[in-house]
C-alpha cells in the first residue's frame, strides 16, 4: 500500500461511484461507454503511478548499492 496514495484511491472511488451511478440511471445504453472509458483511464493511470513508484524504489535501491561498492573502493585503496 505504500505506492498507493489517497488521493489515487480517493479518485479511484470516485470514479467507480460515478460510474455506478451512471449505469444505475442512464441503464445499458450507448453512454455507458464513455462511462467505462473514463473508469479505465482513470485505473490505468493509477497503474502507471503504481508501477512508477515500484520502478523509483528498485533503481534508487540499486543506487544505493552502487554507492556503497565505490565508498567500499575508496576506502581499501
Amino acid at each position: 500500500m505504500k505506492h498507493f496514495d489517497v488521493g489515487s484511491i480517493l479518485i479511484l472511488i470516485i470514479t467507480f461511484v460515478l460510474f455506478s451511478l451512471a449505469l444505475f440511471f442512464t441503464g445499458l445504453t450507448h453512454d455507458i461507454l464513455l462511462e467505462a472509458g473514463v473508469f479505465l483511464v482513470s485505473v490505468k493511470l493509477i497503474i502507471m503511478a503504481y508501477k512508477a513508484s515500484k520502478s523509483s524504489s528498485k533503481i534508487e535501491l540499486e543506487l544505493k548499492e552502487i554507492k556503497e561498492l565505490i565508498k567500499k573502493n575508496n576506502e581499501s585503496t
